[in-house]
């Protein structure tokens, strides 16, 4: 009887967390990319920084970025260009990370563009970081692994990064950008940032 109520409630858990009002998108999905283009990059200089300063200036639309650490000077410089020539930009960063000395989220702000920072819990123990990496550019493509877009990941990290044109991947990679834009708090430099 016992066994029978716990498999219940793990039943009605399960379908619970499918159908719950939170938007944020769950589970593992799996999509067919054989029509998809994807380029791979390895560093230490291994083309990966000049590889996503070419797919921002070919953007259009939009860019979302979701961040870890941000401190490429050009990779935020090719940013604050698209941003200036009409381009919607976004970007989601972790909290602590944005507010560092030579994080690139204050000329960001000056410049006018959108920051949100995860996680959300105002308390001295914050538990988890929000640690992804990769961007969508006008709903068609994703840029993503682990290559932070740092001076350190194209010069000194092992890393890899990937460059995925299906617009299937980039509608899931948006509705999770958009789930964490949604809950984030608006970013404000700190004053020992130097801003």
């Amino acid at each position: 009887m016992i066994k029978k109520i716990f498999l219940l409630f793990l039943v009605a858990t399960f379908c619970l967390s499918i159908y719950s009002c939170s938007s944020k998108p769950s589970g593992a999905k799996t999509i067919n990319i054989n029509n998809a283009q994807v380029s791979v990059y390895f560093s230490p200089n291994g083309g990966a920084s000049d590889a996503i300063i070419k797919e921002i200036e070919n953007a259009h639309s939009f860019i979302d970025i979701a961040m870890y650490a941000f401190t490429s000077r050009p990779i935020g410089q090719a940013v604050i260009d698209a941003y200036k020539r009409g381009v919607k930009v976004r970007l989601v960063m972790d909290v602590h990370e944005a507010n560092t000395r030579f994080s690139r989220s204050r000329f960001f702000y000056k410049a006018g563009i959108p920051i949100k920072t995860l996680p959300v819990e105002e308390t001295r123990f914050v538990k988890g970081l929000m640690h992804n990496k990769f961007a969508v550019i006008d709903g068609k493509e994703v840029i993503t692994g682990s290559y932070n877009w740092t001076a350190s990941a194209e010069k000194l990290n092992y890393e890899n990064l990937l460059i995925i044109k299906s617009q299937k991947l980039a509608d899931i990679y948006e509705k999770y950008f958009n789930w964490m834009y949604s809950i984030g708090n608006n970013f404000t430099p700190k004053e020992e940032s130097g801003f």
